[in-house]
């Protein structure tokens, strides 16, 4: 089977700044982030040999979620400026690359990975989503697997249906509904008061969705469907924005993401923001080849990103 590897770009940028250090060219242009995301972009297409590559990103208009809830993410901090300049350097070695990039008004990356996660199912294709959102945990099937960078980058986990349950005591398929009723500070939205995410695995365990949850109230301990009531409407919001659109119309196929190789024009790319290590690696190492040979998946691997 061939295999799709759909990228969170803004994730794996912020996760690359973050975690090295403080690096410029001799310019003065900062390139920890770019070094970072085209570091791991190396090691995963190198360690997985996808048969078509798409890297999804965010857009900076407001997308659906901030017009149903005016509060959503607006908690998290301004982005540094030495990270937001390195922003369209990513994107200047994807074009340099060859490689498929997508960002679109309204959506999230998450979206965008959903749809064409979605997409992949239907062309038999299997999935390798590399990001560290949960919510993407959402999409974790029989075909599809997070890869999630560990901190420093020295590891990684693939996570399949098991995996997802070990880590968050629900099946991907709930994890929408687990997010409702416990909410997710990340993304500023709390669900329903007083039940937290011990309950929230309790009950979806025993009624599966948040809907049937709500229809079973009088076979709920009193106290417990008391709080449901009364955060009702949190939890009904609380799902809308944790669902991810899976059927957005994008201008991209599946055909137009096929990827054999990386494009000859990331040597001068290289070049000008004097990445030679990552040249020579790029291009004298079989990672430059189309690779024939399908790994087998496995959730425990471990994968070294740098």
């Amino acid at each position: 089977m061939n295999t799709l590897l759909l990228i969170d770009g803004n994730a794996l940028i912020h996760r690359a700044y973050h975690a090295l250090p403080d690096f410029k060219t001799k310019d003065g242009v900062p390139t920890n982030a770019l070094y970072g995301f085209v570091s791991i972009l190396y090691k995963v297409v190198s360690d997985y040999s996808p048969s078509h590559l798409i890297v999804c990103l965010d857009s900076p208009e407001p997308t659906f979620r901030d017009k149903i809830f005016e509060q959503y993410r607006a908690q998290r901090p301004e982005t540094e400026r030495s990270l937001v300049a390195q922003f369209p350097m990513v994107k200047e070695f994807l074009e340099a690359a060859g490689i498929v990039h997508l960002e679109k008004p309204g959506l999230e990356a998450d979206d965008l990975i959903a749809t064409f996660d979605t997409l992949a199912h239907k062309e038999k294709l299997k999935t390798i989503i590399l990001s560290g959102d949960r919510d993407l945990f959402q999409l974790v099937d029989s075909d599809s697997f997070v890869l999630t960078p560990q901190i420093g980058f020295s590891n990684g986990k693939l996570y399949d249906k098991k995996a997802v349950e070990e880590k968050f005591g629900v099946f991907p398929e709930h994890i929408a509904d687990f997010k409702s009723l416990a909410g997710d500070p990340s993304d500023n939205y709390k669900g329903v008061t007083g039940i937290g995410p011990k309950n929230a695995v309790l009950l979806i365990s025993k009624w599966g969705t948040v809907e049937n949850i709500y229809k079973n109230l009088d076979n709920i301990d009193p106290k417990t469907a008391q709080k449901l009531k009364d955060g009702a409407e949190m939890a009904k919001l609380a799902k809308k924005l944790a669902l991810l659109e899976k059927n957005a119309d994008l201008e991209i196929t599946l055909s137009d993401a096929k990827f054999s190789g990386y494009n000859e024009n990331l040597k001068p790319f290289f070049e000008k923001y004097e990445f030679r290590t990552l040249s020579r690696r790029y291009f004298n190492t079989p990672a430059s080849k189309p690779v024939v040979e399908e790994k087998s998946i496995d959730s425990k691997d471990q994968l070294g990103l740098f």
